[in-house]
């Protein structure tokens, strides 16, 4: 596998060179390695449908600090050049995951290969992978200039060459001419852009970035997904990155991981993630959603909410015969007001609240049940209505421990868990 060699990002977001030299082009000493584990390749740990190349491959990882287990039997690949996020919750596993591939964290036990060859057994100064924190960790006793060029100092690289590898590094993070100005002296959006600089320079295969955007301002992180996304595809390395922000999973990743409590709920792209859920928690956690017990007894048919509808799901493979419980999905958006109807499920709008794009209403419905509809018509509190869906809005899950009628109640904090 070649050794990425995209050019850097010129403002005209074009690429380009500087000096007649590829941002991304090799040291020999690079070809070599990169000759070397070509030439000892190794076949890819897991299967993979597209056939794509795997830059990383994870199988069985697990991880406990003390008593507590905070990984457990983590699996999955990152193909070459990919934006991947790792998306979940605070404690989920996430940031323990991608420090250990960064090698800042040990494993208790699993495999986790660069390109086929065992990448823990590497310290994490020789790995070809760079971190971006969120707190971005930039020197503040040091210009932009001198702490993108920190890293090939400490390598002695010759002073021409950091020169130009830096000129190089701030153009394509959009910072030209900013090397002599101080960190305190640029904005927050700035400072990220400084710490992916310091990181790019280096020529990684792989950028790791641990929730970067969570010290800005909410039209700052907007800004600074797309120019991420933009900046990912342009350099063509593979992207790691960690995030609690469903927004910013769907807006950058080509693939999404859901975790929750060390364990991994659900793979699949942006789209899959939204539309086709594995289990209640990846629903309710990604965007919003209305989440009823239901049963199927056939093919392309549910019931919920005392009525029956006509869905796109058959039944599962596994199901016994008979009326077999599952968990029904309908996102908001997807719900239509109309006129109450003996043949529509009805209730009465108890809030109303404007969201800029749409109102949001909730409902209590005569099933008992409280619906949540995004409309961009609104509807007056006390007012009785129906509500329909097409069949291919219906979502049937498998039951799980995240279903609503099987949660928990935490006697601790008296919460649903």
């Amino acid at each position: 596998m070649d050794i990425i060699t995209s050019k850097f990002l010129a403002p005209s977001n074009a690429f380009s060179l500087i000096g007649g030299r590829n941002f991304y082009s090799q040291s020999m000493e690079d070809k070599k390695m990169t000759d070397l584990h070509k030439s000892k390749a190794k076949p890819q740990l897991l299967e993979d449908s597209t056939g794509s190349a795997h830059i990383i491959e994870i199988k069985g990882l697990n991880k406990s600090f003390g008593d507590l287990q905070v990984l457990h039997d983590i699996t999955f690949y990152i193909r070459n050049n990919e934006f991947l996020t790792l998306l979940g919750p605070s404690g989920c596993g996430k940031s323990t995951t991608l420090r250990i591939l960064a090698g800042f964290e040990s494993a208790d036990s699993g495999v986790v290969n660069f390109e086929g060859h065992n990448l823990l057994s590497v310290p994490a100064h020789k790995r070809q992978l760079n971190t971006v924190f969120q707190r971005y960790a930039l020197f503040p006793h040091l210009n932009v200039y001198d702490n993108v060029a920190f890293g090939l100092r400490l390598k002695k690289v010759k002073k021409d060459e950091i020169q130009t590898r830096v000129d190089e590094a701030l153009e394509t993070v959009g910072l030209s001419g900013y090397g002599n100005r101080w960190v305190d002296q640029i904005s927050g959006g700035q400072m990220q852009r400084v710490a992916i600089a310091r990181a790019i320079i280096n020529r990684p295969r792989v950028l790791l970035l641990d929730e970067p955007l969570g010290a800005l301002d909410l039209k700052m992180r907007k800004e600074m997904q797309i120019e991420l996304k933009e900046m990912q595809r342009e350099l063509g390395i593979t992207f790691v990155y960690v995030t609690h922000d469903q927004e910013e999973a769907l807006t950058m990743s080509d693939t999404i991981i859901v975790m929750k409590d060390g364990v991994i709920q659900q793979i699949g792209t942006p789209t899959d993630i939204y539309n086709e859920p594995k289990n209640a928690y990846v629903a309710d956690f990604i965007g919003e959603s209305n989440i009823l017990p239901g049963m199927m007894d056939r093919d392309y048919e549910v019931t919920f909410a005392g009525k029956t509808f006509t869905c796109v799901d058959p039944r599962f493979p596994e199901a016994p015969e008979g009326f077999d419980p599952v968990d029904v999905v309908i996102r908001p958006e997807d719900i239509y007001v109309k006129e109450e109807s003996p043949n529509r499920i009805n209730g009465t709008v108890n809030s109303l609240v404007f969201k800029g794009v749409h109102y949001e209403m909730l409902v209590d419905g005569d099933d008992g049940f409280t619906w949540m509809i995004q409309d961009v018509d609104p509807v007056k509190v006390g007012e009785r209505i129906g509500m329909t869906f097409d069949p291919d809005d219906i979502q049937i899950m498998r039951k799980s421990d995240f279903s609503p009628d099987r949660r928990k109640v935490s006697p601790v904090e008296g919460v649903i868990a």
